[in-house]
């Protein structure tokens, strides 16, 4: 991966960007996007639209959603623990002995979640379920007015960030889930900058996905794209306990993996298909039997209907303080995304068959 795509993915990885408070990873696509994009926009929303050729012709959006899941503070008790509820799709189980940073007016607070120990378990406490209101967040004050003083009701809270680096070209990271998309429609708007194009082409960092696609929906109405192709991360299936009979057979490093389904257009679909077999891209197929769950969804019903397409990034441990992908993956995801662009005329007719 080029150093300078390696070090913007670095960026917003490290960035926090729990939904609802994409603001500092939006400064930093605005910045990284500045010398290559024909415009620049944000919306009441707080999506980025890094636009390149716009008054071509079809409209094509990219959309990768930049929030991640996180926690918001929402009680402080008198010893000054916090308890707090869940931004998106937390799983309880992997919280206990995590370390967050609460990001209050005043700035980051490092905090560890705290939980009953074991020892102290009666036994038929062992093993049941994890619930969110049997944690806590432990930022080591002394009462609650101490807590009170740093963080507030309401304030987000993150995994603590940091990427880190393991073997076969893989990394680890809190939130790939789905910076990494935010990442490759920026990195495929920049192969397309070198490219002569008919299309318009807008590249959208959306917000809020994790709380119900919010942002790819104002943002795609405003767009107004005949064309869309959401990134996001999809569940690799090749590690233990997954059945593959029932999940796919999805592999890590195999490449992006295109969806076919309702949520998807057909000749959209195949294009995709034929530019990586000309490109000599690999590429999974992913089966999405009913609406997706990813910006797609929405993006496929906008205004009269858009002509959606689904891309993936293969993710191991999604929504875990250690989301694990390829970066080569998102290296020909990106490239995927930029050739098929590039092939799009105002003659190709994605009218379905």
């Amino acid at each position: 991966m080029r150093k300078e795509s390696y070090n913007f993915l670095k960026s917003i990885q490290e960035t926090p960007s729990p939904s609802g408070s994409e603001q500092p990873v939006q400064r930093i696509v605005r910045k990284r996007m500045k010398p290559i994009a024909d415009s620049i926009e944000t919306d009441v929303h707080g999506n980025v639209i890094v636009g390149l050729n716009p008054k071509g012709s079809p409209r094509v959006m990219l959309a990768g959603h930049c929030d991640q899941i996180g926690l918001m503070v929402n009680y402080i008790d008198d010893n000054g623990f916090i308890f707090f509820s869940s931004i998106g799709g937390i799983d309880p189980s992997v919280l206990p002995g995590s370390r967050v940073v609460i990001h209050s007016k005043n700035g980051p607070v490092e905090g560890v979640i705290g939980r009953k120990p074991i020892h102290l378990m009666k036994p038929e406490e062992r093993g049941a379920k994890v619930e969110l209101r049997e944690m806590w967040i432990d930022i080591g004050s002394a009462n609650k007015k101490e807590t009170e003083q740093l963080i507030g009701v309401g304030d987000p809270a993150t995994f603590r960030l940091g990427m880190v680096h393991l073997g076969n070209e893989m990394a680890a990271s809190p939130a790939f889930d789905n910076k990494c998309g935010t990442f490759v429609v920026m990195e495929a708007l920049r192969l397309c900058s070198t490219k002569k194009m008919d299309a318009a082409l807008f590249a959208v960092s959306t917000v809020q996905e994790e709380v119900g696609l919010r942002g790819a929906k104002t943002s795609c109405y405003g767009v107004d794209p005949q064309v869309g192709i959401a990134v996001d991360v999809t569940h690799a299936t090749d590690y233990p306990d997954i059945d593959k009979r029932v999940n796919g057979d999805i592999k890590i490093g195999g490449g992006p993996a295109i969806a076919t389904g309702p949520n998807i257009n057909p000749p959209l679909e195949e294009l995709l298909r034929r530019t990586a077999k000309a490109k000599r891209i690999p590429i999974q197929m992913e089966a999405a039997p009913r609406g997706t769950g990813t910006d797609a969804n929405v993006m496929q019903l906008t205004r009269a209907g858009v002509a959606t397409a689904l891309v993936s990034i293969p993710n191991r441990y999604m929504h875990t303080p250690v989301e694990l992908i390829s970066l080569r993956d998102l290296e020909t995801c990106a490239k995927l995304i930029a050739e098929t662009v590039a092939t799009i005329t105002r003659r190709t007719n994605f009218i379905p068959k």
